[in-house]
């Protein structure tokens, strides 16, 4: 694992766009995996500002939204269709084609998460994973547990998971998640691990300890051959 320690957030930020930006160019119709919330917010802003110098640079770029809150609505601000209809689909105009996404509220939660296996077994696996820390070591929302799903699922939320930024203001509240799995994530061909925020220092310790447990979803990291990390030394410490 390559770990990058970065002065501030736009320090980080700009170095991910720079390697995202770098790996499309080399394979246009990358399927990327994108996390949603602040962490990789600054990173999507760059790339965006890239498409008006090169606007041809995303037209076959697949995208795979990571997760959703259940019982959002997608047209709700806290969901993360709305963030990455923001924040990429639109700005880079990925058509509905090269979107694999959880639907926001699946009559059948399990069917929907054994549709989006299925569309990522026929096009996957990912190129690249875009993920975020979570103050108890999830990633995506695959939660700390005795055990971990390999494949997407409908994933019981933690405590500390539903007091996230992102949904704090939501009119309903979620009672679950959709995810990609760890065995999703794992076979990517690179991941990208964005660490900022506050109370993320246990979970970064956990990390750097290099000792893997489901209790700490993201040291299962250190199983994977091609991960980078940057740290925001600003808002986590080291």
């Amino acid at each position: 694992m390559q770990i990058h320690y970065c002065t501030d957030y736009e320090q980080m930020s700009r170095q991910v766009a720079e390697l995202l930006l770098a790996q499309i160019k080399a394979t246009p119709d990358l399927l990327l995996c994108a996390a949603t919330g602040y962490s990789p917010m600054g990173a999507y802003q760059h790339v965006v500002k890239s498409a008006a110098d090169d606007p041809d640079l995303f037209a076959a770029l697949r995208l795979v939204k990571l997760d959703e809150w259940g019982d959002l609505p997608e047209n709700a601000p806290e969901s993360c269709e709305f963030y990455l209809q923001e924040h990429l689909i639109q700005p880079l105009h990925i058509s509905a084609d090269r979107y694999f996404a959880f639907q926001n509220q699946p009559a059948d939660p399990v069917a929907e998460c054994q549709r989006l296996q299925s569309a990522l077994e026929a096009v996957g696996p990912l190129d690249i994973a875009v993920l975020g820390l979570g103050q108890n070591g999830h990633l995506g929302l695959n939660e700390p547990g005795d055990f971990l799903q390999p494949h997407c699922h409908v994933a019981q939320l933690a405590e500390t998971t539903l007091h996230h930024g992102m949904i704090q203001s939501a009119a309903t509240r979620p009672s679950y998640g959709l995810t990609l799995g760890i065995g999703n994530l794992l076979q990517s061909r690179m991941i990208l691990l964005l660490v900022t925020g506050a109370n993320k220092e246990k979970a970064l310790e956990a990390l750097l300890a290099q000792r893997i447990s489901t209790q700490w979803p993201v040291s299962l990291l250190w199983g994977h051959p091609n991960v980078v990390c940057w740290v925001d030394e600003k808002s986590v410490g080291s």
